[in-house]
C-alpha cells in the first residue's frame, strides 16, 4: 500500500512555482546560452575565432550586455557551467548581470547522453552522481531553475519500452533532485525529427512518451506546478515522403498541472507540414502563451 509522504513544505512549493512563473510570463520566453565547450567550437569556428575561455567569455558578454528592452521577452536565461562563474570586463558577475535585468538565472546540469546497452542504438542522460550536491551549490552561487536533456528516436524499432522507460525515471530523479534544493526543473524528453516517419508515428511516440514521463514525475513526487516542459515539436520526420502534403492541425494540449517552457530561438521554417510557422503561444485555445497548452486549473490530469 503506497503512503505519502510530504516531499516539499508548503514555503518551498510556492518558491518553486513562484520561479516557474517568473520565467514564462506572458510574452517571455528562455534564452538558452548554455552552449558546450564542444558547441562553441563548432560555432567560433565559423567565424574563425580561436575556442578559448576568454573568447568564450566575450561571447558571452554580448549576449548578456544587452540593454534592458531584453528585460519585456526574456523570463530566464540558462548557464554552462563554465559561465556561471565567469565576469565582464569591469570584473561583474555574468550572475548579477542578468539579475539586475530582473531575468531568473539557469544551469545546465546533465553531462550527456550515453548509450543505453541491449537497444537499437537508442541513449540514457548521465550526471545523476552528485547532482543533488551541484544543485546546492549552484542554488547559493545564483542559479534558480536548471536543464536536463534526455533523447529518444523514432524507427521501427524504436523508441523501445526500456528507452522510454529509463529516461522517464531518468527525468523524474533528476527533477525532485532539483525541487529539493529549491531549483525548478527544465523537463526535457526530446524526440529527434530524425528518420521517415509521418505525423501520425510522431503524435503517437510523443503521448505514449510524455505519458510516462510524467507517471514518472508523480511516482517520484515531484511537484509539477515548480516545473517547467520543453517538449518536441510534433512534426513529420525530416526524411518523411510526406513532407510537402498538408496536413488539418487540431489543437491538442497535455491536460496537467505543469508550466509550459517556452525557448527563444530560430525554430523551423518554413513548418515541414506546409503552413507557415507562427509563435506557438499565438496558437487559439492553447492557453496563456504555452507550448503545448496549459489547461485551466480544473482540467483532469492525464493525455486527451
Amino acid at each position: 500500500m503506497p503512503h505519502s509522504y510530504p516531499a516539499l513544505s508548503a514555503e518551498q512549493k510556492k518558491e518553486l512555482s513562484d520561479i516557474a512563473l517568473r520565467i514564462v510570463a506572458p510574452g517571455k520566453g528562455i534564452l538558452a546560452a548554455d552552449e558546450s565547450v564542444g558547441s562553441m567550437a563548432k560555432r567560433l569556428s565559423q567565424i574563425g575565432v580561436e575556442n578559448t575561455e576568454e573568447n568564450r567569455r566575450l561571447y558571452r558578454q554580448v549576449l548578456f550586455s544587452a540593454d534592458d528592452r531584453v528585460k519585456k521577452c526574456i523570463g530566464g536565461v540558462i548557464f554552462f557551467h563554465e559561465t556561471l562563474y565567469q565576469k565582464d570586463d569591469n570584473g561583474v558577475p555574468f550572475v548579477r548581470t542578468i539579475q539586475d535585468k530582473g531575468i531568473v538565472v539557469g544551469i545546465k546540469v546533465d553531462k550527456g547522453v550515453v548509450p543505453l546497452a541491449g537497444t537499437d542504438g537508442e541513449t540514457t542522460t548521465q550526471g545523476l552522481d552528485g547532482l543533488s550536491e551541484r544543485c546546492a551549490q549552484y542554488k547559493k552561487d545564483g542559479a534558480d531553475f536548471a536543464k536536463w536533456r534526455c533523447v529518444l528516436k523514432i524507427s521501427e524499432r524504436t523508441p523501445s519500452a526500456l528507452a522510454i522507460l529509463e529516461n522517464a525515471n531518468v527525468l523524474a530523479r533528476y527533477a525532485s533532485i532539483c525541487q529539493q534544493n529549491g531549483i525548478v526543473p527544465i523537463v526535457e524528453p526530446e524526440i529527434l525529427p530524425d528518420g521517415d516517419h509521418d505525423l501520425k508515428r510522431c503524435q503517437y511516440v510523443t503521448e505514449k512518451v510524455l505519458a510516462a514521463v510524467y507517471k514518472a514525475l508523480s511516482d517520484h513526487h515531484v511537484y509539477l506546478e515548480g516545473t517547467l516542459l520543453k517538449p518536441n515539436m510534433v512534426t513529420p520526420g525530416h526524411a518523411c515522403p510526406n513532407l510537402g502534403v498538408r496536413v488539418k492541425r487540431r489543437p491538442r494540449s497535455i491536460s496537467m498541472l505543469s508550466t509550459a517552457a517556452r525557448f527563444r530561438g530560430p525554430g523551423p521554417s518554413p513548418s515541414p507540414m506546409g503552413v507557415p510557422c507562427r509563435p506557438l503561444h499565438s496558437m487559439p485555445g492553447e492557453g496563456n502563451g504555452t507550448m503545448l497548452g496549459l489547461p485551466p486549473r480544473s482540467s483532469s490530469s492525464g493525455l486527451r
